[in-house]
């Protein structure tokens, strides 16, 4: 692609960097952003600034926050004895849109995943591990993509949870096996969120 300006062509190239964006539609993002007003493009400018410079991650689930402790971990209308354990801060928007749950999250930041190197060690598990041990929990709810990266991180976490004396549960698959919690529609979560049932019980079927 051949391009009149430098600047033009850094900033397409930037914006071709992020995932889904090929170069036709980073010129096109480019374009538009040349076509706003001065104010407008650095007001979003700042925003992507402040966003990179001050996102936290909750030091007690590792939500992104802009506190050391996300709203969700700070409420006392959430049910604290009851920890929802998802993939990433996408997997805890979708399951609080369906309004089924009032626990809170364990944020695991990826799936165990060999072929991509990806190993226990590289998610936040050994902070799982000390919240049971330091917390009042009565249940642990598996809320992982139904993938073969999703089933072998549940049962590695099964193994390390199932000597504390709690429920360990997995969302109830209506949610076909390949699908990502992302793209589920609410209503599916939702119901797979209520009708969860005992890990156990999801390993002989």
């Amino acid at each position: 692609m051949n391009f009149s300006s430098k600047l033009l062509e850094n900033a397409v190239a930037e914006f071709a960097k992020l995932p889904g964006v090929g170069q036709k539609t980073a010129l096109r993002l480019v374009l538009h952003l040349l076509n706003q007003e001065k104010l407008d493009v650095e007001r979003f400018s700042h925003a992507i600034s402040k966003l990179r410079n001050e996102i936290q991650f909750c030091r007690v689930c590792h939500n992104i926050s802009d506190l050391q402790v996300c709203e969700i971990c700070a409420s006392p209308k959430r049910d604290h004895s009851m920890i929802c354990v998802v993939e990433d801060t996408r997997d805890v928007m979708a399951i609080q849109n369906t309004d089924q749950y009032n626990g809170v999250y364990h944020v695991l930041g990826g799936l165990i995943s060999p072929m991509d190197g990806i190993g226990p060690s590289d998610l936040q598990v050994d902070t799982l591990v000390e919240r049971l041990k330091e917390n009042d929990i009565k249940e642990v709810i598996f809320a992982l993509s139904a993938t073969m990266e999703g089933d072998t991180t549940i049962f590695y976490l099964h193994k390390k949870l199932k000597d504390f004396n709690i429920n360990i549960s997995t969302i109830a698959r209506g949610i076909a096996f390949g699908g990502e919690l992302e793209y589920v529609d609410e209503v599916t979560l939702g119901r797979s969120i209520v009708t969860r049932v005992p890990y156990e019980n999801s390993l002989s079927k």
